[in-house]
């Protein structure tokens, strides 16, 4: 697929994004971040989830290199705290400084939305509940987890499921509903409604059933 960190459904308008810099800043986001930073170029950028230790996602974000010791990582709008709180909690005498800019907007516009629902990428808060959801579900671990890298919070499940093949409980897939259709609707038993537009639609939908289509980048 194209570079897959300038996704054309991302509203950059709808981002938060929190710079990290200081002499300690590589090395630190290294051992925070489920992506293999130290060989980025910058203004390179690539897409990591950012775990809790348990190995749920907190957040799912960019990161670009904007420095030798700086880097810019940007969210969801409302999601920037989160990122900023999760980022800080290891850091003890890190030589590093972290600043938040909110988005310009609060919501992703309607086209931008129903380009991302119909190329099955998740949202923070629709398709990732921070705290709850786990990697494998969310068909990004491929392009957001580095399996090489080394020790960061939360890599132990992540490991453990790719190491043993396990199949994730349900998986993020597309599908076509009825106008009307919300999201949290259920369908059939099989599936979860997590974003709609129009008559297309992101659900979780459980494993061994064939509804629905994967997300190209999944193919």
């Amino acid at each position: 697929m194209q570079n897959p960190a300038n996704l054309p459904f991302i509203d950059e308008s709808a981002r938060d994004r929190l710079t990290v810099e200081g002499d300690d800043a590589l090395k630190y986001l290294q051992s925070q971040i489920s992506q293999e930073i130290r060989d980025i170029e910058i203004a390179e950028t690539r897409w990591t989830l950012v775990l809790a230790p348990n190995g749920k996602i907190d957040v799912l974000a960019r990161i670009t290199r904007t420095a030798d010791s700086a880097f810019l990582l940007d969210t969801d709008a409302g999601f920037g705290e989160t990122l900023e709180t999760r980022i800080n909690r290891f850091k003890i005498r890190v030589k590093a400084d972290s600043s938040l800019a909110h988005a310009e907007n609060s919501a992703p516009s309607p086209d931008h939305e129903a380009a991302r629902i119909a190329a099955g990428w998740p949202r923070m808060g629709a398709e990732i509940v921070s705290g709850e959801t786990i990697p494998a579900v969310t068909g990004v671990v491929a392009l957001s987890v580095n399996f090489t890298k080394g020790c960061y919070p939360g890599q132990e499940l992540v490991e453990r499921m790719d190491s043993r093949g396990a199949d994730a409980p349900k998986t993020l897939r597309i599908i076509d509903v009825p106008n009307g259709t919300k999201a949290g609707q259920r369908i059939d038993g099989l599936a979860e409604v997590t974003s709609v537009s129009g008559t297309t639609a992101l659900a979780y939908v459980k494993r061994g059933s064939d509804l629905g289509r994967l997300p190209a980048h999944l193919d």
